[in-house]
């Protein structure tokens, strides 16, 4: 086992207290303290916290640097804002959104199965898992890997923006679906009903991570390290690598569409801004940061980049890119495996000052 694998692997114990404050942190403490709007802002930090997780197990476990999962996200957000839309829609009319441009005069026939919550709810997670499965075997059994799977999952992303811009008149086009008004009854205009789409929100975060932590510490998280680091012997062994890194890729898919749903739920609305190709590498980006070989790594650099993006483009609104960027370019230059692996640095460079001033 790597190095990179040894940074953090806790204990049951350890691993239950952790989630247990995680827990009192997200469910309790916040809600207590943080205004309305600072809890909204917290729950859409969570939404990008949960398709961190599914890149910390597809990449910081498989090596599979995934920068197009705005195209799951996207998936399960506008399969999630369908059907709100939907659902807040008068029997026999459009949506309000389509009445506007004119575009068409009755409902798609591909909206029609997201009038049921019952179909609606489970495609925000199963179509994304879908798409990624049947693209991960294509990619895969290629052997298509590095550079080339990076810049192919890229592409994906710009290529789903733009097919949305382009069906103004059944996805809104550039604005995207807007004016949610409420989450499967409960008006969002109470401060009490957002309060709840926080906490569920948190759960399903909370919940991705005891999902994850089972894979990576199973064996097949075991031999996802293995398929990532010789391939070749893994097959040798009588493996199929293409079925590994497939699973691996199909669960953060799903992670991932189940984020947009959410964000949906929190935001409101959904646009291709929101999945294009610049909120994809903002996801890696933070990943990056927090260390995308631990558990809670990926989690807590993409939640604490997205508060960062909000706090400083409030003040630096003109520069805030350059920072984010620099702030990757140092995290990779002098932490590679991230923050998370802050306090082994410290610790080991602690331990070998001693051993210098002896020797």
């Amino acid at each position: 086992m790597s190095a990179l694998d040894r940074l953090t692997r806790p204990g049951p114990l350890r691993a239950a207290l952790g989630f247990g404050l995680g827990a009192l942190v997200l469910l309790v403490v916040a809600p207590a303290t943080l205004s309305q709007f600072r809890l909204d802002l917290l729950a859409k930090y969570l939404c990008f916290g949960i398709v961190a997780v599914g890149i910390g197990l597809a990449w910081g476990r498989g090596g599979m640097l995934t920068l197009g999962q705005g195209v799951y996200f996207g998936i399960g957000a506008y399969a999630m804002a369908m059907h709100l839309k939907l659902a807040q829609t008068p029997p026999g009319e459009l949506p309000d959104f389509m009445q506007l441009y004119g575009e068409v005069t009755e409902l798609p026939l591909w909206w029609q199965p997201f009038r049921q919550a019952s179909v609606a709810v489970p495609a925000t997670v199963l179509l994304p898992m879908l798409v990624a499965f049947v693209l991960g075997q294509a990619v895969f059994r290629r052997r298509i890997k590095g550079p080339y799977f990076a810049i192919l999952s890229q592409a994906l992303a710009a290529a789903m923006a733009i097919l949305i811009v382009g069906q103004q008149g059944t996805t809104g086009g550039t604005n995207g679906l807007t004016d949610i008004t409420s989450f499967f009854g409960y008006d969002l205009g109470d401060p009490v009903n957002r309060t709840t789409v926080y906490v569920v929100v948190a759960v399903c975060l909370l919940g991705c991570l005891a999902v994850a932590r089972q894979l990576m510490q199973s064996r097949y998280g075991e031999l996802l390290v293995a398929v990532r680091d010789a391939p070749e012997r893994v097959r040798f062994l009588g493996y199929d690598p293409a079925n590994v890194q497939t699973f691996a890729y199909t669960v953060a898919a799903g992670m991932a569409g189940l984020a947009g749903a959410m964000f949906v739920c929190a935001v409101q609305a959904i646009n291709p801004a929101s999945i294009d190709i610049v909120p994809s590498i903002a996801f890696v980006i933070g990943v990056a940061v927090g260390g995308r070989a631990t558990l809670l790594g990926p989690a807590l650099g993409a939640i604490g980049v997205a508060w960062l993006t909000t706090a400083a483009s409030e003040a630096l609104a003109d520069r805030w890119t350059y920072i984010q960027g620099g702030l990757f370019i140092l995290v990779v230059a002098f932490l590679p495996n991230g923050l998370a692996s802050l306090p082994r640095v410290v610790g080991d460079a602690v331990r070998r000052r001693p051993a210098e001033v002896t020797s």
